[in-house]
């Protein structure tokens, strides 16, 4: 196997994915020559760019860079949602290059670290990203190679030239956190997903549980209490629970109001009075307790983790407001499982009881759509008014009769209902009463945010709002 300390060049077949750039970035990092292609340009991948990658968006083997086809000292990172087909990666594949998944590389680099991860169905970036965000501003510090653009530091990769510690967000897809050795490791929820993956829950189950297996000894398994898993933990391994209000750490004193939450944070060997949430919504209660632990059980103090938690600013695509002003509320979520939409809807029904909730929800993946979409159209009944837009496919090609059709003909008939073309969104919102609007999805339906800001902006000013 290549020594990654040693290779001169890396190329990325999939550059721009959240969990491959952190990778592309901790190589222009150390030094190296760093290129790839992608299937279209954005923000992140133009970022990358001005960082020094060689980026570009047709498949076409001419336009590897030379530096990238010597085999004897380029590494080809390769992230699942790429085909087996791909032109590029069948060239380094029949030219004998070294080809290796994200999560082996991420596994390779962060084996000689004590890996502080994050797994579980829903709530791992924003619990990793506050976690690392705790360590990173401490005495501790850490390196962090997350699944979100941290709004702290403007990036997905945090390093330390002298902390042990690396945080890790641990993909539980195609079962990529195998790879991984933590040293502890919280695991936030189980609810079934990736089952084209998978195949059954039980499955999936058990791969957590195989996962549980490889903390080592001496490490911790942080748990959110009351999940069907039976972990399979090494001797020597500590098991703690968590939850909202019980287990070895969790909130006590909760106060909600006035765009505020306060909480007591409660550990086996301390208690933490008066942490106020940077990010408050609730949700980030139980987020917040898992982050807490974590830091805790490696040495941030006390007061460093009330002024973290406070400092918090939170995850681009998570609970991110764009607008809050005393007309209506603008926030994009990432949301794109039946059990993160319910969370989702919740948590803003809770701080905004007496408004009416527009929720614009594209369904990501046919696999998803087809094995939850009863569960998707329970979720999003929760909403006053959904907005469907057409599929987004990813990796996948169609399946016969799964569509945003499944999930439109079983929302709630008390809630008002649109489907409409990702092209239509704008026209379609222009002259609609709006409060509070959700833009959730995990595809690219976050493009459009940007126009949907500026056309309520544009609305606000023609009304002469004030906004805050």
């Amino acid at each position: 196997m290549m020594n990654i300390e040693t290779i001169k060049s890396v190329y990325f077949v999939g550059a721009g994915g959240i969990g491959m750039s952190a990778l592309v970035r901790y190589f222009l990092s150390k030094g190296k020559a760093v290129a790839g292609y992608d299937r279209t340009a954005t923000p992140l991948t133009e970022s990358l760019i001005a960082e020094g990658a060689q980026i570009h968006y047709e498949e076409n083997i001419d336009l590897i860079p030379a530096s990238c086809k010597d085999k004897a000292t380029t590494l080809v990172v390769l992230t699942p949602a790429i085909p087996h087909d791909h032109k590029e990666l069948e060239f380094f594949r029949s030219n004998g290059f070294e080809i290796q998944k994200r999560a082996q590389v991420l596994g390779t680099i962060t084996h000689s670290s004590k890996g502080l991860c994050v797994a579980g169905t829903h709530g791992k970036t924003t619990t990793s990203t506050m976690a690392a965000h705790l360590l990173h501003q401490s005495h501790v510090e850490c390196t962090a190679f997350l699944g979100g653009i941290s709004k702290n530091y403007g990036t997905n990769l945090l390093i330390s030239h002298q902390s042990p510690y690396t945080v890790i967000e641990a993909d539980e897809f195609d079962r990529s956190f195998h790879w991984l050795s933590p040293y502890m490791s919280v695991i936030t929820a189980t609810d079934p997903d990736h089952l084209d993956i998978y195949g059954t829950k039980e499955a999936y189950l058990e791969s957590f549980e195989h996962y549980t297996s490889l903390i080592q000894p001496g490490g911790a398994l942080i748990i959110h209490k009351g999940l069907a898993l039976q972990p399979r933990l090494q001797q020597g391994v500590h098991t703690y629970t968590y939850a909202l209000n019980e287990g070895d750490f969790h909130a006590e004193n909760i106060r909600i109001g006035n765009g505020e939450i306060i909480i007591d944070f409660i550990a086996p060997d301390t208690r933490i009075n008066n942490i106020q949430l940077g990010v408050p919504v609730s949700i980030n209660i139980e987020n917040g307790v898992a982050a807490m632990a974590l830091a805790h059980l490696n040495g941030v103090t006390d007061e460093e983790i009330r002024q973290g938690m406070a400092s918090f600013r939170g995850v681009d695509r998570r609970f991110d407001f764009k607008i809050k002003d005393n007309r209506f509320v603008l926030l994009s979520d990432y949301a794109h499982h039946p059990a993160e939409i319910r969370q989702s809807i919740h948590s803003i029904r809770e701080l905004y009881c007496d408004k009416k909730i527009t929720v614009i929800f594209q369904p990501h993946l046919y696999t998803r759509t087809r094995d939850f979409y009863q569960d998707f159209a329970d979720s999003l009944s929760l909403a006053d008014e959904v907005i469907l837009t057409d599929l987004y496919p990813a990796r996948e090609q169609p399946i016969p009769g799964v569509s945003s059709q499944l999930i439109y003909d079983n929302l709630n008939p008390k809630v008002e209902k649109t489907l409409c073309n990702k092209a239509e969104i704008l026209n379609l919102l222009k002259d609609k009463k709006l409060e509070v609007l959700i833009v959730l999805g995990a595809g690219d339906i976050d493009n459009y945010v940007p126009a949907i800001e500026q056309l309520l902006r544009s609305r606000e000013e023609s009304e002469n709002l004030r906004v805050y």
